[in-house]
């Protein structure tokens, strides 16, 4: 994502009413990916966790939106201090702005670069709540996004995009977030899991998704959503390079769908439907990162390669017995490390910017700084979050109780349960009959799918 930067006045451009219309679109639609990630998430827990499940993601909407506002903005692109972190006093509380004071280079108001760059921010803390499903205290959870995207978000969001910031200036790529976002938002959920530990009956209990036409409606959404995360990072629709990571999106997601399914028609025999949606996110994410310079034959191996290494890295949670529950590590976290790093192999040159991968003539350079950016991002933000989790642990406590986790984080947590099952049936014999609603999934037979 193009940065800030400085501009002689005679070269200044002028606003542009495309761009800015663009942009403005490309924000909603990556506002419209959080509820779609809160569907995604959401029909994969049992019944009983579905509404906190939904509650993790749309809580970030309302707390990542003050905060950006009041620091937030100022402190990932204000003024470099230090190349660590920004600072600008004009933008806290957005109150310093122009109404058509133009982000410094390109041809769209600075109040709209904000908007859109506020989605991201937003998504980001929600990714990680997937982890972290059926076993953490609501108010445990707002505390932690508060913290961590002032902690860790905002100062990588200045380190990868921000005029100044080190892995910027040092030529690392990152279109439109495989560091900044995925790589950031995996680490941190591996961090806080380390922490908190394995859920109650973790590796014994059926543990299967509730509603697999929630998966795939989250996943079409998300899907949908992405054309303006990705296209829209270049900030403009001027010179086609928004229109060939547009185009590389679509190719790298059906490509990661074809391979994650593949894999696991070889592995487990049978083509599921969380398996295509599971792979069309991997995809996704992968492209994030390097579709901006990357040509769409590029993209096909790097949503392939990437679908099936996050395929793969699933089950690594039942070999090592850390508890992703619902693959933020297996799918974010390496599938922003897989895309990251393919930069520095397949990266043509002609597309965001002249810098060339290994296959196209450009030697190891551009993959080394790819992989200062990855290992950098993930040990800050893996060590970060662990830290921010243990102190919230040990002074409020960040898991519910083990009882409440059993029966069910919904009514415990928000008073409220996802599917009203008192009007089913006949009378009131067959409604008596039927399992309480915690426990309509654990009521079924068990078919284990390590996606």
């Amino acid at each position: 994502m193009p940065p800030g930067i400085s501009t002689l006045a005679a070269d200044a451009p002028t606003l542009s009413a495309a761009n800015t219309g663009f942009m403005l679109i490309c924000s909603a639609l990556v506002m419209l990916m959080t509820p779609g990630l809160a569907f995604f998430y959401g029909g994969m827990v049992r019944v009983k966790s579905t509404l906190n499940m939904l509650m993790m993601s749309f809580i970030s909407l309302g707390i990542v939106t003050i905060l950006w506002v009041l620091y937030g903005f100022s402190l990932a692109f204000g003024t470099d201090h230090g190349s660590l972190i920004g600072w600008s006093s004009d933008y806290v509380g957005l109150s310093g702005l122009g109404l058509t004071q133009l982000w410094d280079g390109y041809t769209i108001p600075v109040y709209v670069f904000a908007v859109f760059q506020l989605m991201f921010a937003i998504i980001t803390p929600a990714l990680i709540s997937g982890a972290l499903a059926d076993r953490v205290k609501f108010t445990a959870w707002a505390l932690f996004i508060t913290l961590w995207v002032t902690v860790v978000y905002f100062p990588v969001a200045h380190w990868v995009w921000g005029a100044g910031g080190w892995l910027f200036e040092m030529g690392v790529i990152d279109f439109a977030g495989g560091t900044a976002v995925h790589i950031n938002a995996g680490a941190a959920a591996l961090g806080v899991i380390l922490v908190i530990g394995k859920r109650v009956g973790f590796k014994r209990d059926p543990m299967r998704p509730h509603s697999l036409p929630l998966v795939m409606l989250g996943a079409g959404l998300l899907w949908f959503g992405w054309f303006g995360f990705n296209a829209g990072s270049w900030l403009g629709n001027d010179d086609g390079v928004g229109a060939v990571m547009f185009v590389n999106t679509q190719v790298a997601t059906a490509a990661a769908m074809l391979a994650w399914l593949a894999y696991e028609k070889i592995r487990h025999g049978a083509f599921t439907t969380l398996g295509a949606a599971s792979g069309a996110v991997a995809g996704l994410v992968a492209i994030t990162p390097s579709g901006g310079a990357v040509s769409p034959l590029g993209a096909i191996a790097v949503g392939a390669i990437a679908g099936v290494l996050c395929a793969m890295a699933v089950g690594l949670k039942f070999r090592f017995g850390y508890d992703d529950s619902l693959d933020v590590v297996g799918v974010h976290l390496v599938g922003g490390v897989v895309g990251s790093l393919l930069v520095g192999f397949f990266a043509t040159g002609g597309v965001q910017s002249d810098a060339k991968g290994l296959f196209y003539g450009g030697g190891l350079d551009q993959l080394g700084k790819q992989a200062t950016g990855v290992f950098a991002v993930l040990a800050y933000s893996l060590v970060a979050s662990a830290l921010l989790a243990f102190v919230i642990d040990k002074t409020m406590g960040m898991r519910v109780d083990e009882d409440v986790e059993v029966s069910g984080i919904d009514q415990d947590e928000h008073a409220e349960t996802a599917y009203d099952f008192s009007g089913a049936g006949g009378g009131a014999g067959s409604r008596k009959a039927a399992p309480a609603p915690s426990d309509a999934v654990s009521a079924a037979p068990n078919k284990k799918v390590d996606a």
